[in-house]
């Protein structure tokens, strides 16, 4: 780590930047169909004023307290933009074309052509006064840098570095929700060799990345959405061609050797594997989940790609997938997927379920049928959900979001006009664990063993088991997912066989189709509180596993066991992403063999046909410590559900979780 680096990352980790930023209001008019975004943000660039603090060589600092001001559900969201494009391109061949087009369009094209103009202009006029400013504070590099980018291609690492901090800064103040930064060594090495070749060495290069990581840590706290931290800054790492080529390079170390170096949330990086990912990339990973960083996040290539073409997705898409802000699997630059749009609560529809059918039920199988038909009726009000957000969403048109997009540019429409390739809607799967240890407590003690009667399990449950202690503790222990029991997991499969045949490839409102996932993001919390007591044992309100995980609390065999419960199912059916969380020990780390054991146990997911994994290292001694005393702990980092944020800005009941959360060793 160079001197300038160490000063800059200092100056970040006292956070008192935090205090110059002030709020803003927005004009409130009548702008027509596509025009409001770009006098949105117009207003910002007015209202902004240059920031430059020692070290940064990329500024576009926003000073804006209320600059990401949005509504969080129907703006553009989990949005991966054709970063390579521009970067390429610059804005003034963009600009060009846009006017060309638009003098030769009818009256609503020219609107949507002159907004997204409007736009560009707004962008230059922030790089003009951050060039002006550079240039008063004698920062050579971005003022030298800003004379080419955004207005012209990038034509090396740092003006490409630049044009993505510009970047980064329009899309978060011009309303877009958890904008990713896609496959950033793939678009980005080809400006890394030019620097490269033009004489730079390996220190200067990570010196600039670790400085523009740095940069875009700046602003974690600006998000107004559901926890500090939940930015949308992912960013993937790897992959392969679509000859089945490893695309992994210098730049992918570079990037991994400065996350490791210093210790911050973003980027939350995700690594594409295979079978064939070299066993020292798996250790090299694993140095960082020793860090406590709860990332990189693994994402198993053997299996997503061949989930993604079963979805409809060409091969050589599927083969540039990234991820979105958490785990959702999306192709950049081609769609504009709502991977989140409705969430699927398997524990409340086998509660139903079960209150409403259990009692005429004459066996197993047929308590099933009526648990599928729940599931079924479930989807079908998701279904209508679904729309009637498409329909909302349709409401908030970005024709400059739309530029970064593929099919858009090449048909003239907005995004919410459906110009993208793919208009896809995931459905996350919540609490898949506790809705079949629920369905496996029933099979075992009202079928199998006939020790509980039907009519008092229900109203038990009605009850939320209260006076009814020894019925819950034999609930709680019967076989339960994380074990590598057959007697859970297969109900767990059939569970999943019939969710994905229902939801998988069925057409959507928005000429795509439901992708069925086994993610749950914020709702393990928010969607469980309503809930009442469930038949594994769980009372009323308490909060689902983050996830494709364990239940909360539930003693396992250990982490391989979990694994081998977690990938029997044919997870190319269920591909919109929901990882497996498994947290270890901290003591886990304390050396090589440990590092490499835990290598080793991420290889044997993969190769068992995990989809998704992440790890958390984790000490509860110090989480608790942390709650009672957080002016110890300011830069605690933790693994939330599919980012990572500092402990002591999150939620009291996030918090909670994740000391809750059972703690492996090995």
């Amino acid at each position: 780590m160079t001197d300038r680096v160490m000063r800059f990352l200092d100056f970040h980790r006292k956070r008192e930047y935090r205090a110059d930023r002030r709020e803003i209001n927005y004009p409130e008019i009548n702008a027509g169909k596509f025009r409001q975004n770009a006098i949105n943000f117009s207003a910002v660039v007015k209202a902004e004023r240059p920031i430059l603090y020692e070290d940064d060589i990329f500024g576009f600092n926003r000073s804006v307290k209320n600059v990401c001001d949005y509504n969080i559900y129907y703006d553009l969201t989990n949005f991966t933009p054709d970063y390579g494009w521009a970067l390429s391109t610059g804005f003034d061949a963009v600009r060009a074309e846009l006017s060309n087009r638009m003098n030769s369009s009818g009256d609503e094209r020219r609107e949507f052509f002159a907004a997204a103009i409007e736009h560009i202009d707004a962008v230059y006029e922030i790089v003009d006064k951050y060039r002006a400013y550079a240039f008063e504070e004698g920062n050579v590099e971005l003022y030298n840098a800003l004379a080419t980018v955004p207005r012209l291609a990038a034509t090396d690492y740092y003006q490409a570095l630049v044009f993505m901090k510009i970047m980064i800064y329009t899309f978060r103040a011009s309303h877009l929700n958890h904008v990713t930064l896609g496959r950033f060594d793939q678009y980005m090495y080809p400006y890394f060799l030019q620097s490269q070749k033009n004489g730079m060495t390996k220190e200067q290069l990570t010196e600039l990345t670790e400085l523009f990581f740095i940069s875009i840590n700046l602003d974690t706290d600006l998000y107004n959405g559901v926890q500090q931290g939940d930015n949308g800054q992912s960013m993937v790492l790897g992959g392969c061609t679509a000859d089945r080529e490893d695309v992994y390079n210098r730049l992918s170390d570079i990037i991994m050797d400065s996350s490791l170096e210093l210790c911050l949330i973003d980027p939350k990086i995700n690594l594409r594997v295979n079978k064939n990912t070299p066993r020292e990339r798996f250790v090299k990973c694993t140095c960082l989940t020793q860090k406590g960083l709860g990332f990189p996040q693994y994402c198993n290539d053997d299996v997503v790609i061949p989930g993604l073409v079963k979805l409809g997705y060409s091969y050589e898409d599927a083969c540039e997938y990234a991820v979105a802000a958490c785990w959702e699997f999306i192709i950049p630059a081609e769609s504009y997927e709502i991977s989140n749009i409705v969430t699927m609560n398997f524990p409340l529809a086998v509660r139903r379920a079960t209150i409403c059918s259990l009692p005429a039920s004459d066996n197993f199988e047929q308590f099933m049928v009526s648990v599928k038909q729940s599931i079924f009726d479930f989807f079908e009000t998701l279904k209508d959900e679904a729309a009637a957000k498409r329909v909302e969403y349709m409401k908030s048109p970005n024709p400059f979001a739309s530029l970064f997009i593929r099919g858009c540019r090449q048909k003239n429409l907005d995004i919410t006009e459906l110009g993208a390739k793919y208009n896809n809607d995931g459905v996350h799967g919540l609490g898949i664990a506790p809705a079949a240890d629920a369905l496996a407590a029933i099979k075992k003690t009202v079928f199998d063993e006939k020790s509980v009667d039907k009519t008092q399990l229900v109203q038990a449950l009605e009850c939320n088991f209260e006076g009814c202690d020894e019925l819950r503790s034999r609930l709680l222990n019967c076989p339960k997912m994380g074990n590598n029991d057959k007697y859970v997991d297969e109900i767990c499969d059939e569970m999943l066989d019939f969710y994905a045949g229902i939801v998988d490839n069925v057409p959507n409102s928005a000429g795509g189709v439901f992708r069925a996932g086994t993610g749950g993001s914020m709702d393990y919390i928010y969607m469980s509180e309503n809930v009442g007591a469930t038949a594994d044992g769980r009372l009323a309100g308490q909060p689902y596993p983050s996830s494709f995980s364990p239940s909360i609390g539930v003693k396992t065999d250990g982490p391989l066991s979990v694994i081998k419960s977690f990938t029997r199912f044919d997870m190319t059916r269920i591909i919109n992403g929901g990882p497996l969380t498994i947290e270890l020990h901290a003591n886990v780390f304390r050396n090589r063999m440990g590092v490499e054991k835990v290598a080793d146990l991420v290889r044997a997911f993969v190769f068992l046909g995990g989809h998704q994994l992440q790890l958390n290292s984790v000490s509860r001694e110090k989480l608790l410590d942390a709650q009672a005393h957080p002016e110890k702990y300011p830069d605690l980092i933790v693994r939330v559900w599919g980012w990572s944020g500092y402990f002591n800005e999150l939620d009291l009941a996030f918090q909670n979780h994740i000391i809750a959360r059972t703690e492996y060793n090995l």
